[in-house]
């Protein structure tokens, strides 16, 4: 099932024993377009903090009353460890979050391995993503031990999108897989010359992101993407309608 990430802001996060807030963003990985975290907004209970709720912490949500549930308490919660607010938070802050609630560090997972030792891979579809924050030199320690990968969905919604020839439009929505969390397209809505219509990209399709500018690249054309499948929100998004996405942009189906 797809489902866009604005739909889900503003659901609630019930804890065990009480309900913790809503939530208010996503923090995802820029290697594998996976959502990693929502971020929780506690109102003032835990106000000056950013509580991270894992996946791993995650069930299916109840949809009539637009609630999470959260399979820990409000207590693991409020002693759990505290993260920065601003991305990139450091590594070690991450791995004593996921060590205080025993989820795993899935930064070891093989497909970021390579041959010659831990060297984190780059985003799917283009070239490696930055090592360090924008600004940041490469060698300083904020620069070693960040996570430069975590990025805040709010912060790319609105990212411009731009086409061989110019840009086209700019970031609106994300469609994720559910129960992957994968994001499996990002909603492009164009200018006002065309309406405001909006297009789906797959982050594969991406051929490199300028995170200090805040702008995708596309080795596309505008004309090209002007006549590609509009996307309705709200109409389900059928197998037939990606195959005609995905032949319009003669791009390889990566499902069987």
């Amino acid at each position: 099932m797809l489902r866009t990430l604005l739909d889900l802001r503003n659901y609630g996060l019930r804890a065990i024993d009480k309900d913790l807030g809503s939530v208010e963003d996503f923090y995802f990985d820029d290697r594998l377009w996976t959502v990693r975290y929502l971020v929780a907004d506690t109102g003032n209970w835990l106000s000056g903090r950013t509580v991270l709720i894992g996946l791993e912490a995650l069930g299916p949500p109840n949809e009539e009353d637009r609630v999470f549930p959260v399979s820990l308490t409000s207590t693991e919660v409020e002693n759990s460890p505290g993260i920065e607010s601003d991305l990139p938070f450091s590594l070690e802050k991450e791995r004593e979050l996921r060590l205080f609630f025993q989820w795993r560090e899935y930064w070891d997972d093989e497909i970021f391995i390579q041959r010659t030792g831990y060297s984190p891979l780059g985003s799917p579809g283009f070239g490696a993503a930055e090592g360090s924050p924008p600004g940041q030199p490469a060698n300083t320690p904020a620069a070693v031990h960040a996570n430069p990968h975590l990025r805040s969905a709010n912060e790319v919604q609105g990212y411009a999108i731009r086409a061989q020839d110019g840009d086209i439009g700019h970031v609106e929505d994300f469609l994720i897989r559910e129960p992957s969390w994968e994001i499996r397209y990002l909603v492009m809505k164009t200018g006002n010359w065309l309406s405001g219509k909006k297009f789906l990209i797959s982050p594969l399709w991406v051929q490199s992101i300028d995170w200090s500018h805040q702008a995708l690249e596309l080795d596309m054309t505008r004309e090209k993407i002007e006549k590609s499948p509009e996307f309705s929100v709200g109409k389900p998004l059928t197998k037939d309608d990606e195959a005609r996405l995905y032949d319009h942009y003669g791009k390889q189906r990566d499902w069987k």
